[in-house]
């Protein structure tokens, strides 16, 4: 690879916390080695029609100042096009086209897997480009920018619901992302000492789910002096069934990859406790003794769902994305300078940095079942019979 002396940073997919911290650590290192660093922008969608542009915004050392890398999304912008999906026999050569026009010699490209898989097409057809992982999904081989900073914002509003839900004496079920991967359920979940986390990779056993709300929230009401009592849920988007099928609202549809929108799950869990708390009829006689029966109107506990979306992505960055963001974008530009291509950051360890090739990086990482095994131990439900931890 010739000297590279002007470099294009581009994100993609979904947005997320940490970004602008990768954008801002690439055009900071880029000008202190005396690369010209560019943005292009609105990710794959603004590379394939780069060869349309009549200028770039060159991120100058004033340009950069104006990136605040605490703030989650990015300056960049971001589509979800699929390179390879384009209908275009001619793609690969118009976006090579694109680059020789503003003599732009590699690229620095941050995104998750999907986003991943179309920089190590573009590397295969010959466009020199280095991956920054990011997905707050968490489900890279790497650590992904946006994780840390979704995982505490699901944290903060699961735990925050817990008062909504004591004061009507619900039971809340809170949905959140992560597709085929429950990370960030999971370690959200766990900070917000929820009662209750449902995975994709554990099938829920509805039963075994409904013992163990009906035992916590009949507890805690009858406990309480005030008959005050919630039970809380967190559920990862892409929940399956007892027979291992995902949960989905068919209704949703598709994304730009083909990917189906997984929604559903919450209400599905509603649905399901609801039905089974009519059914029982230790509920009929526990409504009664705690004096909230009314008949027609309030015969069992209520059962709702939140889905707080995009305010889990949006906002501010952990201070943890920021370093790693800021930290693995310098060392893009590093990387590229000494002519590595093709390959994912995993870390900035010292001196060291740490990589590994971008095919092997954006293969799916799953949730460790033996760590949800310990969690069980301390009496959070899963939707399984407790698997004892055996350290």
């Amino acid at each position: 690879m010739s000297e590279v002396k002007r470099i294009g940073v581009l994100t993609s997919g979904g947005d997320c916390g940490g970004l602008n911290a990768i954008v801002k650590g690439a055009a900071n290192m880029a000008n202190s080695l005396d690369i010209k660093c560019f943005v292009i922008p609105n990710g794959y969608a603004g590379l394939y029609n780069l060869v349309d542009f009549d200028t770039l915004t060159e991120l100058t050392p004033e340009r950069a100042d104006l990136i605040n890398a605490n703030d989650a999304g990015s300056e960049a912008g971001h589509s979800r096009v699929k390179v390879k999906k384009i209908e275009d026999a001619n793609k690969y050569e118009r976006i090579k086209e694109g680059l020789k026009k503003f003599k732009i010699d590699a690229l620095v490209v941050s995104g998750g897997d999907d986003s991943g898989s179309v920089m190590v097409d573009l590397h295969k057809n010959g466009i020199a480009c280095i991956h920054v992982p990011k997905t707050m999904d968490l489900d890279l081989q790497t650590y992904s920018v946006g994780a840390d900073s979704t995982i505490n914002k699901i944290a903060v509003y699961a735990d925050e619901l817990k008062t909504t839900g004591r004061t009507h004496n619900r039971v809340i079920v809170m949905e959140v992302f992560g597709r085929n991967a429950g990370h960030t359920a999971f370690r959200g979940g766990v900070a917000a000492d929820v009662d209750a986390i449902l995975i994709p990779e554990i099938p829920v056993n509805l039963d075994v789910l409904y013992a163990h709300v009906k035992r916590r929230l009949t507890r805690r009401i009858n406990d309480s002096d005030v008959n005050a009592g919630t039970y809380m849920i967190v559920v990862a988007e892409g929940l399956t069934n007892a027979s291992g099928e995902e949960i989905v609202d068919e209704s949703a549809g598709v994304d730009a990859f083909g990917h189906k929108k997984l929604a559903g799950a919450a209400k599905y869990i509603c649905q399901q406790m609801t039905k089974r708390f009519k059914s029982d009829p230790e509920i009929d006689a526990f409504m009664k003794k705690t004096h909230m029966f009314v008949d027609g109107i309030y015969p069992v506990p209520e059962v709702r769902s939140v889905a707080p979306g995009h305010l889990v992505r949006c906002g501010r960055s952990s201070a943890h994305d920021v370093n790693f963001g800021l930290e693995n974008g310098a060392a893009a530009i590093m990387l590229l300078g000494k002519g590595v291509t093709g390959v994912t950051l995993a870390e900035v360890k010292g001196k060291e940095v740490r990589y590994m090739p971008a095919a092997k990086a954006i293969e799916q990482r799953h949730v460790d079942l033996d760590q949800v095994s310990l969690f069980e131990q301390l009496g959070t439900c899963f939707g399984r019979e407790t698997v004892r931890y055996e350290p």
